[in-house]
């Protein structure tokens, strides 16, 4: 019997990124699907399956004879191809169109009629073959790139995003026709973005994330597991409203065409050393950034300033939230507007206590509850759980690290602060936690009107949310500061 077997693989993405597959075996006759969201890893593990990716630490071995990789980007220039053969807008009269026909495209690589006619009978597709390849639609395209791997009779087939680009019936269609394939005993691998769109015939999953397979085994016991059952939950979210304030009539909105914030020239020093050194940067409306740099490069530093912590704050030309430091404004003027989550905050909160109060705690500034709440507080404190897929009774620190850290997130939001601080929120995390973290980030920053500033290490920590990155820069003369717009 076939297998495929990878033991603390590691494969070369760039000079920089790997894939670390730590152990992985595939059966003949077995059928797959990785799940992960964009930049995961999850092209680059089929490609590994492919043996299409160089292998700089492990071992890979595979007895399949005949692996085929298909992917959504393969379709994409199959097609452009077709149309670059010849402009038919600029065709003269009785010139012929020299697109191939569907069965050419299925027969490119094998030429064998009768196979051809059978499995176009089996996808569906008979009354295409004498088309023009470029003139289907999307699911019929699809089709025939199948058709088109199926001719040398593989035995192992590797599908990337499969369903990318189809409506819901060409969906179903394509599922059942998979449905049908493994049926037959091909050995199926699928690639996919959703976890909603693992097909029912999958039996074995893998969970990709941060370019590591951070979680595999049988359909039901990975679709179990807690921080999976919470990825799958958010992608459901979009379009959901958040959580209202406490108090919707009282509002802290600034006018929508002025900066949260402007520091012109800044500088903060220390024995005269300099820790920033003439930084220019402003914050628009709709606005969020990531501030990336090393440690000791000052990004610290500038959140004290953005916070009021920072006693140079005054000596700053710094306006915050509209209002000049230093022109009468309290530290709660400042602080009112701003949610903050830290790696240091998350080590200071110890109290033996449960995820509801620990959002309820947003509500007082405070770690732990010492006071009254209210109904209205307890409803919130509610519909935020139910966004974010967490139990209210369940202990604190029984949640993994990943589940704690948005639990004081949905903390710090429970006010709907004009500006969200996440400092370094990933320190710490596993992949899988990372990921969880990233996205349900994505999804309570996509939904309210809170900006957002992410300080992290490394730029590929962003969440997709990002519109903006300041990096220090390291030079000659201690940081130079790099102002990027991201498409």
């Amino acid at each position: 019997m076939s297998s495929l077997h990878i033991s603390q693989g590691s494969f070369r993405l760039s000079d920089t990124r790997t894939l670390t597959l730590e152990t992985l075996d595939i059966q003949a006759g077995d059928s797959w699907a990785f799940v992960g969201a964009n930049g995961s890893g999850k092209s680059a593990l089929a490609r590994a399956l492919a043996d299409e990716l160089v292998l700089l630490n492990g071992e890979r071995s595979s007895d399949f004879k005949h692996a085929v990789r298909i992917s959504f980007e393969q379709l994409q220039k199959l097609v452009s191809d077709e149309w670059q053969r010849n402009n038919t807008d600029l065709l003269s009269p009785g010139e012929e169109d020299t697109g191939r026909t569907v069965a050419e495209i299925i027969q490119e690589d094998v030429k064998d009629p009768a196979r051809c006619a059978q499995l176009a009978e089996l996808f569906g597709i008979t009354p295409l073959l004498s088309r023009r390849f470029k003139y289907l639609s999307t699911g019929e395209t699809r089709k025939t790139l199948l058709c088109r791997a199926l001719m040398p009779q593989p035995d192992l087939l590797i599908l990337d995003e499969p369903f990318d680009g189809l409506d819901v019936n060409s969906r179903a269609q394509l599922a059942a026709l998979l449905s049908d394939l493994s049926g037959h005993g091909y050995t199926l691998v699928l690639v996919l973005n959703r976890f909603d769109e693992v097909p029912d015939f999958i039996r074995q999953v893998g969970v990709l994330a941060d370019c590591t397979l951070a979680s595999q085994g049988t359909r039901e016991q990975v679709m179990a597991d807690a921080l999976v059952a919470q990825l799958a939950h958010s992608e459901n979210l979009d379009g959901l409203a958040l959580p209202e304030t406490e108090d919707p009539t009282q509002t802290t909105t600034l006018p929508a065409d002025q900066p949260l914030i402007v520091l012109r020239d800044g500088i903060v020093s220390y024995d005269d050393r300099p820790i920033l050194n003439h930084l220019d940067w402003q914050v628009n409306p709709k606005e969020h950034w990531q501030i990336v740099g090393p440690n000791g490069a000052g990004k610290s530093t500038l959140l004290s300033l953005i916070t009021g912590d920072h006693p140079q704050g005054y000596s700053n030309d710094l306006t915050l939230f509209g209002r000049r430091r230093g022109s009468g404004e309290t530290i709660w003027d400042i602080k009112r507007h701003i949610g903050y989550v830290s790696s240091s905050l998350h080590l200071d909160y110890r109290v033996s206590t449960n995820v509801r109060n620990v959002i309820l705690s947003g509500f007082f500034d405070s770690i732990g509850i010492y006071q009254a709440v209210s109904d209205r507080q307890r409803q919130l404190a509610d519909q935020w759980l139910a966004l974010l897929g967490l139990q209210g009774e369940a202990p604190f620190h029984s949640l993994s690290w990943g589940q704690q850290r948005l639990a004081l997130i949905a903390r710090a939001l429970v006010k709907h602060p004009t500006l969200l601080i996440l400092d370094e929120p990933l320190q710490g995390l596993d992949p899988l936690n990372r990921q969880l973290v990233r996205r349900f980030i994505d999804v309570l920053i996509g939904q309210g009107n809170t900006q957002l500033l992410f300080v992290s290490h490394h730029a590929e920590d962003a969440p997709q949310s990002i519109t903006h990155r300041l990096s220090f820069v390291p030079d000659a003369a201690g940081y130079r500061y790099q102002h990027d717009a991201l498409a």
